[in-house]
C-alpha cells in the first residue's frame, strides 16, 4: 500500500553487563537487523592494533616474522580509536599512518641477564599514548602470578635480547582478525514453549520423567508438589527437536509446542578487551547508522537520476 509505514521501534532489555561481556534481549525488530548488528559488532567496529614493526635487534629462539604476527594479535584499549583517522585517509602524513593522527608507537627494549627465564610480555610495551595500551588481564583479586602479568610475546634466556619499535593503527575486522573488537557475538530466537496439560496429564510419571530426560539441556523439570511437567529454562533449549522426537515417539504428537519468536532475540557478546562490550554495541549502532545513511543518501541520488537525468549528474560532478 502506497504510504504505508514499515517503521518499528526496537526495544532492548540489558540481562548482564560487564566491562568484557553482556547480555541483552532485542525486541520488535527482525531477524535482518540482528544479523546485521552481529556482523558489524564482529567485522566493521574499529580498534587499534600493531600493524608495523621494526625489529633493531632479536637474538631469541622465534624469527622476526612470528614475533611480529604475536604483537599483532595483542588486543589494545581502543576507546579512541572511532575519533581516529584511518591511515590510508590521513591527510597529515600523506597516507604513511606514522604521525599523532593515525598511529600510536610502541617501544620494545627487554634483555636476559640472569640464569632465569625472561618472559617478554605485553607489559613491557611502552606507549607513546597513554590511553592505548595492551589490555590488562591482571585478575581483579590481585594475585602475583606469572600468567597475570601479561601476554607472552617471547622467552629469552641468558645474553638474549630483543629490542624493536611497533606502530599501532586503526581497523576494522573485516581486513584482518587483529582488529576485530569482538571475541564472540552470537544471538539467537527468544524460545516460545507450551505445554498440553491435558494431554500430559495422560502420561505416568515414569512417562513424564523419560519426556524431561529426552532433552540434552535442563528445560524441563517435575514439579515435586504437582507431579507436572513445568519449563524451568527455556532458553536453555537449543532447537535439537529431541523432546518433540521423544513426544511423537511416546505416540503423544502435539504434547509441547517449541518455537522462536521472530521478533525477539537474545544477545550474548564477549569483547576482546580493546573495547568494551557496551561500547561496543553502542558503537556498532552508530556505525549502522551511518551505513543506513549511506544507503538512504544513495536512493535519493538515484531518484533525482531519475528526474533530472543528466542534469543531477553533472550537478554531483558526474
Amino acid at each position: 500500500m502506497e504510504g504505508a509505514s514499515y517503521q518499528r521501534f526496537p526495544r532492548v532489555k540489558i540481562r548482564e553487563l560487564k566491562d568484557e561481556y553482556a547480555k541483552f534481549e532485542l525486541h520488535d525488530t527482525d531477524a535482518s537487523m540482528a544479523n546485521a548488528l552481529r556482523r558489524v559488532m564482529i567485522a566493521e567496529v574499529p580498534t587499534i592494533a600493531i600493524d608495523l614493526v621494526e625489529i633493531e635487534v632479536n637474538s631469541s629462539v622465534l624469527n622476526d616474522e612470528f614475533i611480529a604476527h604475536r604483537l599483532g594479535l595483542i588486543p589494545l584499549t581502543s576507546q579512541r580509536a572511532m575519533s581516529m583517522r584511518f591511515s590510508r585517509d590521513c591527510d597529515a602524513c600523506d597516507g604513511d599512518g606514522q604521525c599523532e593522527f593515525c598511529s600510536v608507537e610502541f617501544h620494545l627494549r627487554a634483555k636476559c641477564i640472569s640464569d632465569q627465564t625472561l618472559d617478554v610480555t605485553s607489559k613491557d610495551l611502552y606507549s607513546s599514548d597513554h590511553t592505548v595500551v595492551p589490555v590488562d588481564f591482571t585478575d581483579s583479586a590481585g594475585y602475583e602470578s606469572s600468567e597475570q602479568r601479561g601476554i607472552i610475546i617471547v622467552k629469552l634466556r641468558r645474553g638474549q635480547e630483543l629490542r624493536l619499535r611497533a606502530i599501532a593503527r586503526k581497523g576494522i575486522g573485516k581486513d584482518h582478525a587483529k582488529w576485530s573488537p569482538a571475541a564472540t557475538v552470537t544471538f539467537m530466537y527468544e524460545p516460545e514453549i507450551h505445554i498440553n496439560e491435558d494431554m500430559m496429564d495422560t502420561l505416568t510419571l515414569e512417562e513424564k520423567q523419560s519426556f524431561v530426560d529426552s532433552s540434552p539441556t535442563r528445560v524441563f523439570d517435575i514439579d515435586p508438589n504437582t507431579q507436572q511437567v513445568v519449563v524451568v529454562d527455556p532458553e536453555a533449549y537449543t532447537y535439537d527437536d529431541e523432546v518433540l522426537k521423544k513426544a511423537e515417539a511416546m505416540g503423544k504428537p502435539g504434547l509441547v509446542e517449541i518455537y522462536g519468536k521472530e521478533d525477539s532475540f537474545i544477545f550474548t557478546i564477549e569483547s576482546t578487551g580493546a573495547v568494551k562490550a557496551f561500547q561496543l554495541v553502542l558503537n556498532a549502532i552508530e556505525i549502522l547508522k551511518q551505513k543506513l545513511d549511506a544507503v538512504r543518501l544513495s536512493e535519493d541520488t538515484v531518484e533525482a537520476d531519475d528526474q533530472f537525468g543528466e542534469l543531477g549528474a553533472h550537478m554531483r560532478g558526474g
